[in-house]
């Protein structure tokens, strides 16, 4: 069973120490991708390293509407330069933001910085993962006038109504779903994954945010996270025993790092919901993920690529056996 992690921030300052062996234990359990996204200036450059460091990890490069203010006068040269240079990078993370901490931005620079990086990504042909926090009506006004987008668009950690989703889709939007999907009402989460179009399903951890909830006792946790320290009364061992004794129904601290492998947690409450079994909604939203991210110079491509080539050589090969007379 493999999956893909269509959304993640593995380069956080939170974890970045911790980035070899958090990839390592999620591509053992079956995780055989990441795209990473970075959020500002400050952080491109690491996503691009880990790019070229790492074979699972998609490199993709943003501003995020949280760090809108802190741009450089040179910032979408240093973007359009990025791409340039790094062709298997995707866009990301970009976006609009009238939560409590998107408030504190202001919302018309948003908009210009996001229009300006949709608009590159249509103009590269490459997706973009995109972050909407309160602002559904004004993102549908904007994809509108900028799409529709033939590489798609990643609606992350998606969370509006079921009856966007259509409008969403037909502008050429792919639905990623993470550990958030379970702050809302379960009536209410079902209905909008029905509404999702099957190949428009996609799976994230938005890791080290997003903690899942886990219903089976199974959660990875970070080591060495700050807040499972001893002086904080758990360890990640004490809380592994409890939440499987207690069915996962333990409360953890709100700040706890989320583990890029909880994309298992993430699967199984999607499945459940979506009346799926857990391998059939693997393959889906991994197929639905390899489609989004083989654009062209992406690393899935050069995979599939290298794999045709070897399976024709080798058949070409076993085709052309000596005789033996």
């Amino acid at each position: 069973m493999k999956l893909f992690d269509a959304h993640c921030h593995l380069q956080d300052p939170r974890i970045i120490s911790k980035a070899p062996q958090l990839i390592s234990s999620a591509v053992a359990s079956g995780v055989s991708a990441f795209a990473v996204n970075g959020v500002s200036e400050k952080d491109w450059n690491l996503v691009k390293e880990m790019g070229v460091k790492y074979p699972s990890v998609v490199p993709c490069f943003g501003i995020h509407p949280w760090y809108v203010a802190e741009r450089s006068p040179q910032w979408f040269e240093t973007l359009k330069s990025l791409f340039e240079t790094t062709p298997s990078a995707a866009v990301g993370e970009i976006g609009l933001d009238k939560g409590s901490k998107g408030r504190e931005i202001d919302f018309s620079d948003q908009v210009g910085v996001f229009r300006r990086q949709l608009e590159l990504a249509k103009e590269l042909n490459k997706p973009a993962s995109i972050h909407c926090v309160r602002a559904f009506g004004d993102l549908l006004e904007i994809t509108k006038s900028v799409g529709p987008f033939p590489a798609g668009v990643i609606l992350h950690s998606y969370l509006g109504a079921a009856e966007m989703v259509p409008e969403f889709a037909k502008l050429g939007a792919y639905f990623s779903f993470s550990g958030f999907l379970m702050s809302m009402s379960e009536k209410k989460a079902k209905k909008m994954l029905k509404a999702v179009p099957s190949d428009r399903i996609l799976l994230e951890t938005d890791s080290p945010d997003a903690l899942p909830r886990s219903e089976s006792g199974t959660l990875y946790f970070v080591q060495g996270d700050p807040s499972l320290l001893p002086e904080k009364g758990n360890s990640s061992q004490d809380l592994e025993s409890n939440a499987s004794s207690s069915g996962g129904s333990m409360k953890l601290p709100k700040e706890t790092l989320n583990h890029p492998a909880n994309i298992h947690t993430v699967l199984g409450y999607v499945a459940r919901l979506l009346d799926m079994n857990n391998e059939e909604l693997a393959e889906l939203s991994y197929t639905n993920a390899v489609r989004l991210f083989s654009y062209s110079g992406s690393k899935l491509l050069l995979e599939r690529s290298a794999a045709d080539v070897s399976g024709h050589t080798q058949n070409h090969s076993t085709t052309h056996v000596p005789s033996s007379s």
